[in-house]
């Protein structure tokens, strides 16, 4: 199963965080608009990656839709593609991570979650911006990196936004 977050209608919010918590504020912000699909699993990394997601979304001249939480990593390509079927979505971004286990179930789950989110990017050619830290991370690794990969992931949906529109289908 998943969990999907529903607030308000999306023309209306522009999500910031103040704290650990979530909100969400009535100022319209202008711009393509991309969805964000964040694992809950570690919820409080998670907020911190979201927090960087919006300031650099805002940053890019892009819109976050209302994040989509889901139990973990596994359950991230379902919730894209419902995500990346609206037509006022233009791209994604994937937030979370897989940590380190005791067996390579880390690393069989991240090659299938990952190749089903290159498949869905290029089944709806939208782009699908990565910030998915790990396999094999481990928990002292994780802090120092949360800001980076959800950065760079917003960067390389708008890049792709931006440098890409004139190559032809």
């Amino acid at each position: 199963f998943f969990l999907m977050i529903r607030r308000p209608p999306r023309s209306t919010l522009v999500p910031y965080t103040t704290s650990s918590d979530l909100h969400y504020s009535t100022v319209m912000h202008k711009g393509p608009t991309i969805a964000v699909i964040i694992g809950s699993f570690h919820r409080a990394y998670g907020e911190i990656m979201l927090a960087q997601a919006h300031e650099t979304a805002m940053h890019e001249g892009l819109q976050l839709d209302e994040p989509i939480w889901v139990p973990g990593s596994m359950e991230k390509p379902l919730a894209l593609k419902k995500a990346l079927k609206r037509a006022a979505i233009v791209g994604a971004v994937t937030l979370g991570i897989i940590e380190r286990g005791e067996t390579g179930h880390g690393l069989v789950m991240a090659q299938a979650v990952i190749k089903s989110i290159i498949d869905l990017q290029l089944e709806t050619m939208k782009p699908v911006g990565i910030g998915i830290l790990g396999p094999e991370i481990t928990p002292e690794q994780i802090q120092s990196r949360l800001e980076t990969y959800a950065r760079d992931a917003v960067l390389a949906v708008s890049w792709m936004l931006r440098d890409t529109k004139n190559i032809p289908l």
